[in-house]
């Protein structure tokens, strides 16, 4: 049988109130390495994503045109986060030429909760994000086959109106807000706590790209659940900022100290 490619791929997640970076060197082959970074996200993150990605990617030896892809969480989630992640991804793309692959972050939450759940071979994962505003974002994941297909539309509901679609295991970061308020047929299932965490975006990524799913920085574009029209004043400065980052600074990692691991 013809041996897998071993990719090198950049990851990184700002559409919650963390920030994670991981840069996946060999990925697929004997001798993959990670690297990784959290921090504090969504608009916090509009000032630290990219030096801290230039830092990682140093740390890791890597150029990006090196990279076989640059992922990015499209969402849903902080309407600032995702905007950032999208100029970010789409800024870096266009300065090397690199695929990029939106990813869903719900899916990458599910993700997270399989392997914190030990990676079995088949889930069924009720995915959910604090979309703040008194509501949840939420989607029925299922794992078989070394895939995840998404069971159900992403939707944008209250707590108490979660759907009881069956046997699936809450998953994400809602739990110490609305846990109590959760319908008795979530409540009865233990919860994990989970996040659309780069590492779990990096075990994603292979295969959407081995299904085509990479596309050129132009097409890149958040995905929103919840409806809204205008941007903020502040909203607008932090997107051309990261838009203007990204196509300004070099691309060439230089060998630097990476603070914080």
């Amino acid at each position: 049988m013809p041996s897998l490619p071993q990719l090198n791929i950049l990851a990184f997640d700002t559409s919650t109130d963390i920030m994670s970076i991981a840069v996946g060197s060999g990925l697929g082959g004997t001798s993959q390495q990670v690297w990784t970074h959290t921090g504090p996200g969504a608009a916090q993150s509009s000032s630290t994503l990219l030096p801290t990605i230039q830092l990682l990617m140093a740390q890791a030896g890597l150029t990006f045109a090196a990279l076989d892809a640059i992922a990015f969480g499209v969402g849903p989630g902080s309407f600032t986060g995702l905007r950032t992640s999208c100029a970010v991804a789409q800024g870096l793309g266009f300065a090397s030429g690199r695929p990029v692959l939106g990813i869903d972050s719900l899916m990458a939450v599910a993700e997270d909760a399989r392997t914190k759940m030990g990676s079995p071979e088949t889930a069924a994962v009720l995915a959910m994000l604090d979309a703040r505003m008194d509501e949840m974002y939420t989607g029925y994941y299922y794992f078989n086959s070394k895939q995840w297909l998404c069971d159900m539309p992403k939707r944008l509901v209250k707590p108490e109106n979660l759907v009881d679609a069956g046997n699936w295991i809450p998953a994400g970061n809602v739990f110490a807000n609305y846990g109590h308020r959760m319908p008795a047929h979530a409540r009865a299932r233990s919860g994990v706590e989970a996040l659309p965490t780069a590492t779990a975006m990096l075990r994603l990524a292979p295969t959407l790209l081995a299904a085509g799913h990479a596309t050129s920085a132009a097409l890149a574009h958040p995905v929103y659940v919840r409806d809204k029209v205008a941007q903020t004043t502040e909203e607008r400065a932090v997107l051309r900022a990261a838009a203007e980052l990204a196509t300004a600074v070099p691309l060439e990692a230089a060998t630097v100290a990476f603070p914080g691991r």
